[in-house]
C-alpha cells in the first residue's frame, strides 16, 4: 500500500517538484518518480504501473504547453512513435526480476542525471534530417526499454535529438512530451494485460503531481531557467541511483 510508506508525507513534498522540473523540459518525470519510489523502498510491482500512470497526466501537460508555444515537429514523432508504441507494450508484458530490474533502472536514470545537468543542453545552429530507419531503430529500442522498467523514454530521446541534431532544445522537448505520453501508455496496457493492477492510491499521487506538472509545463514553453533546483534533482537521483545498485 502506497500511503502506508513510513515517510510517505516527505514524499509526497518532493514528488510535485520532480514533476514540476520534469515537465518544464518537456519529460513526465517517469525516471525521478522511479528514483524517489526507490528511495522511499516502494516494491518494484508498485512502482513501474504507478509511474507510468503519472506520466500519462503530467507528459499531457507538458506537450499541451509546448505545443501550444508551435515547437512540435509532427514527423519527427511519428518517425519515432510508429515503432515505439508496439514495443513499449511488448516490454510491459515482461516481469523482470527485482534485482535485475533496479540495475537497468540505475543505468536509465545515468541518462536522467546527465540531462538535469544540461550535458546534452547544446544546441546546434544546423539541423539535420532524420532517415526513416533512425527514426524507427532508436524508437524500437527505446520504447522496448520504457515498457520494460516503467518510463516514457524522453529521458533518453531527447539527448539523442540534441546529439544529433535533430532540432533545437524546444522541438526535443515537445517531441519528447508526446512520445512519452504513448509510450507510456502502450506501457501500461502491456502491463495491465500481463495482470498488472494500479491501486486507487496511485491516483492520489496523480493530482499531486499534476500541481506541478502544470507550472512546470508553463514555464519550461517560456523559457525558464530552473538550473539551481535541476543540481537539487540531480543530487537526489545520484542517491537513488547508487541505492538501486547495491540493494
Amino acid at each position: 500500500m502506497i500511503l502506508k510508506n513510513e515517510h510517505i508525507y516527505i514524499f509526497l513534498m518532493i514528488l510535485p517538484i520532480v514533476s514540476f522540473l520534469y515537465a518544464s523540459v518537456g519529460h513526465g518525470g517517469a525516471s525521478g518518480y522511479l528514483a524517489l519510489m526507490a528511495l522511499f523502498s516502494f516494491a518494484p510491482e508498485i512502482m513501474k504501473p504507478t509511474a507510468l500512470l503519472l506520466n500519462l497526466f503530467v507528459a499531457a501537460i507538458s506537450f499541451y504547453y509546448f505545443y501550444k508555444e508551435g515547437y512540435f515537429n509532427r514527423r519527427l514523432f511519428i518517425l519515432f512513435a510508429i515503432s515505439s508504441i508496439p514495443f513499449a507494450f511488448l516490454g510491459g508484458t515482461i516481469e523482470v526480476d527485482a534485482s535485475i530490474y533496479k540495475k537497468i533502472l540505475a543505468v536509465l536514470l545515468i541518462f536522467a542525471i546527465l540531462k538535469m545537468l544540461n550535458v546534452f543542453g547544446k544546441e546546434s545552429d544546423t539541423i539535420k534530417n532524420i532517415k526513416i530507419w533512425q527514426g524507427l531503430l532508436i524508437g524500437g529500442v527505446i520504447g522496448f526499454f520504457s515498457g520494460l522498467i516503467g518510463i516514457g523514454g524522453g529521458i533518453i530521446l531527447s539527448p539523442i535529438i540534441l546529439l544529433l541534431h535533430w532540432g533545437n532544445m524546444k522541438e526535443a522537448a515537445a517531441v519528447s512530451a508526446l512520445f512519452i505520453w504513448v509510450n507510456s501508455a502502450s506501457g501500461l496496457l502491456g502491463q495491465l494485460s500481463s495482470g498488472v493492477t494500479i491501486e486507487l492510491e496511485s491516483f492520489l499521487l496523480v493530482a499531486i503531481a499534476l500541481v506541478g506538472g502544470v507550472f512546470g509545463g508553463y514555464y519550461g514553453s517560456k523559457k525558464i531557467n530552473n538550473q539551481k533546483l535541476r543540481y537539487v534533482l540531480s543530487f537526489v537521483l545520484v542517491i537513488a541511483c547508487i541505492k538501486l545498485f547495491f540493494t
